[in-house]
This record gives C-alpha cells, structure tokens and sequence, in this order.
C-alpha cells in the first residue's frame, strides 16, 4: 500500500513539475507581460515581454520589435530575464534527475538509495525553479501596480496593466513548487533493500583416509 501511494505521489509530482515547466517556458518567451490600451487610438493593444514589444491590431496584425539593449532595460526586466532562464534550466535539471528514480521505470532497482538521492535532487531542483518563476513575475507585477496608481502620471497618460503571461508565471511557479515537495516527500517511500544474510560458514567435511573421499559418520568407528 505504502509502495502504491509512493507511486502515485511521484506520478503526481512529476506531472505537476512538467506543466509547470512547460508554463514558465512559455512565461519567459511570449510579450503578453504587460498590455496598454491607448485611449487615442483603441484599435491598437501594446503588448511588453522580457524580450520584445508588440502591437497587436484590430484586425488581427501583429508588429514586434524587440528591446534596444539589455542594459537599457529596466533592473526588474533584466533580472528577470536571468531568473526565467535559470528556472527553465532548472526545470529541465529536475526532470533529467528525477525521471530515472520514478517506481514506474525499473532502472536502478538494485539500488534504492540512489533513486532516493536523485528524486530528492529533482524534487529540490523544480523547488527552486519555481521560486526563480514566482519572484521575477511577482516584481513585474508589483512595479505594474506601483505605476498604475503613480499620483505623479497624468491621468491622461496610458497605464500598462497585468498581462496573461503574470497569471501564467505565477500558476508555473506554483506547479513547479508543488510538483518538486510531492517528488521530495515521495522519496521517503523508496523501500530500501535489506542488508544481505552472513554466509554460513560449514566446517569442512572430514576427508576419508583412502581416495580422498568424505567419511561416513557410520563408518567412523572402523577407521581406528
């Protein structure tokens, strides 16, 4: 029972790690971090992303330019560019190491111990991934705020809001955690194997005093 439960606790894990993955993926390369709505002109929608920005037309076409110069940008999109890339570097780590300890391959049955280190190494290496995903979307998000409600902007002027992508990065980041403490605690249902039984030692068998051959217990009052 513990065994099954161990099973489907990885298979859980796992699957919640690989979606998550897949979403920040997916996070770190589409424009759609933050979207303007221009008052003078509402047939066009201003899209931001680490890497590009795009205008998105009303009937459907879509123009994008991507960021001048890192070093122009601001610290929380430079920042965040890194950390993105960390956590899909990250991710990809965790399900190199935590696949070959799943119950469901038969790979490194002989060794428990080892499929115990290696979904704890996955378990740890999606944790971290999702906290690289959660804190760059988190501070995008909070300077968006801190910028829609600047007193100082004109009301005339255009505000980015939240884009699909924070919302995204955000249910990542979860998934990637989730999925890496499931894999994590899973690791304690490995059955380790016993220990070997010792060897029992047989005295050896009395040799006879002719050929060489074993002697008889009942015939070993006639060797005298």
């Amino acid at each position: 029972m513990a065994g099954g439960c161990g099973a489907r606790a990885q298979a859980a894990g796992m699957l919640l790690a690989l979606l998550g993955w897949v979403c920040s993926c997916v996070t770190t390369f589409v424009p759609l971090w933050k979207n303007l709505n221009l008052d003078l002109n509402e047939l066009e929608v201003w899209t931001m992303g680490l890497w590009q920005v795009c205008i998105v037309q009303e009937e459907g076409a879509v123009e994008c330019q991507g960021h001048g110069s890192f070093l122009a940008l601001p610290p929380e999109l430079r920042v965040s560019r890194l950390l993105m890339c960390l956590s899909n570097g990250l991710g990809l780590l965790g399900s190199l190491l935590a696949a070959p300890a799943l119950e469901v391959w038969r790979t490194c049955e002989d060794r428990p111990w080892l499929k115990r280190r290696l979904l704890l190494a996955g378990g740890a290496a999606f944790g971290v991934a999702g906290m690289a995903t959660l804190a760059p979307v988190s501070w995008v998000a909070y300077n968006t705020v801190l910028d829609f409600w600047d007193d100082s902007v004109p009301d005339i002027v255009p505000r980015w809001e939240f884009g699909e992508a924070t919302f995204l990065g955000w249910f990542a980041g979860v998934f990637l955690a989730a999925g890496g403490l499931l894999l994590a605690c899973s690791a304690r249902s490995v059955r380790m194997a016993p220990p070997p039984a010792p060897a029992c030692h047989q005295p050896p068998a009395t040799r006879g005093l002719a050929g060489g051959q074993p002697l008889h217990p009942k015939n070993a009052d006639l060797v005298i």
